[in-house]
């Protein structure tokens, strides 16, 4: 019954794509005497068929949406340059003094307790997790976040894997900052690569690599085996695995799903009054994202914890994977898509199109 409501989900989803062509353009009768000149004139359902494609509702998923612009009124625009003068002048230097000084007191805390406490393994678990939260925190900070926490904490019990949306990586910093999950992530470079090796995997984080098929099969071990120990952090996953713009959630991957264990949604919501949270890595560095946030007056994001979820006797993975996928977009008033429905879709249409022409 659920596999057929996710069908119907999915049919419904798909968008209608004689509505991208004008209607003149749509195959009517096939002509009785095809000449050569038939054959040839294809330009304008080229022209079509480009448009439908270019439109492709999936891909505005991954859009940096533009702010609109308001200081086009004269009596507005020296208040913006006053602002601009605010932000980047007195907000940024003491968020970076800020940030700084936070880095300098985790490091001369975390390497001492990291290095002369390995014979106490819990104890220093516990103050390495103070550690991780504390120091998220400060980045919190460094950006003036202002973030609503609705729900119960999530406790340390083993059993139960975390999932939520995914807008960037800061959805780990503001979770972590309450919380000391354990996350799984896609090994990064530079300076991330080098928080993740040294610092994130003293609170049990997994690290994959995408381009590794054989870290999968890795990974998926790691995860059954984290969620079995009592003592491990709660596991937190992004399933969508990638960054969505906040306005739409995409397909889960079923594996947090297959894991038998109670699945936690957590759902991420962003308020764009002072600026967009959404990172686009094709178009920006998460260090220059990191600026953009630090530049701005504010983040303000909303997080609801939900009730555990668990999966139904005759219910499969991925039912399971969208019905928590429901939850998490309904309480944070997000758009579902589904992933490759509707460009598979219009290219079929283009095809039969061209054929029929």
């Amino acid at each position: 019954m659920a596999s057929s409501s996710v069908a119907a989900d999915l049919e419904l989803d798909r968008p209608n794509l004689e509505d991208y062509l004008p209607p003149d353009s749509l195959p009517q009768e096939a002509p009785r005497n095809l000449h050569l000149r038939d054959v040839l004139d294809i330009s304008p359902v080229l022209t079509e068929a480009a448009g439908a494609i270019v439109d492709d509702s999936f891909t505005r998923c991954f859009k940096s949406n533009s702010p609109e612009p308001w200081n086009w009124n004269i009596y507005l625009f020296p208040l913006w340059c006053l602002g601009v003068v605010i932000r980047y002048g007195i907000l940024f230097p003491l968020r970076s003094l800020t940030l700084a000084i936070g880095w300098l007191a985790f490091f001369a805390a975390f390497f001492p307790v990291h290095f002369l406490l390995k014979g106490q393994d819990k104890l220093r678990s516990k103050i390495e997790r103070k550690l991780v939260e504390m120091m998220c925190s400060v980045f919190v900070a460094s950006w003036t976040g202002v973030i609503k926490y609705h729900g119960p904490r999530p406790s340390t019990r083993p059993h139960q894997v975390f999932v939520a949306n995914h807008t960037s990586m800061i959805d780990f910093i503001i979770l972590e900052q309450m919380t000391a999950f354990a996350v799984i992530m896609q090994k990064h470079p530079g300076w991330v690569g080098f928080i993740q090796k040294t610092i994130l995997e003293s609170v049990g984080c997994i690290w994959f690599n995408r381009n590794d098929l054989r870290d999968r099969e890795v990974t998926a071990r790691k995860l059954r085996d984290h969620v079995q120990h009592p003592d491990n952090n709660p596991l937190l996953i992004f399933p969508e695995g990638t960054c969505v713009n906040n306005q739409y959630t995409v397909m889960f991957k079923k594996g947090a799903f297959e894991l038998g264990c109670a699945v936690c949604p957590i759902a991420i919501k962003y308020n764009k009054i002072f600026v967009d949270a959404f990172w686009n890595s094709k178009k920006q560095s998460f260090t220059m994202h990191l600026v953009r946030l630090m530049t701005s007056w504010a983040v303000v994001c909303d997080v609801w914890y939900l009730p555990p979820q668990y999966l139904r006797e005759g219910e499969t993975s991925i039912a399971f994977a969208e019905r928590v996928r429901d939850m998490i977009a309904a309480r944070a008033g997000l758009k579902k898509k589904q992933k490759n429905a509707s460009l598979g879709d219009q290219l079929s249409f283009v095809v039969n199109l061209l054929v029929v022409r």
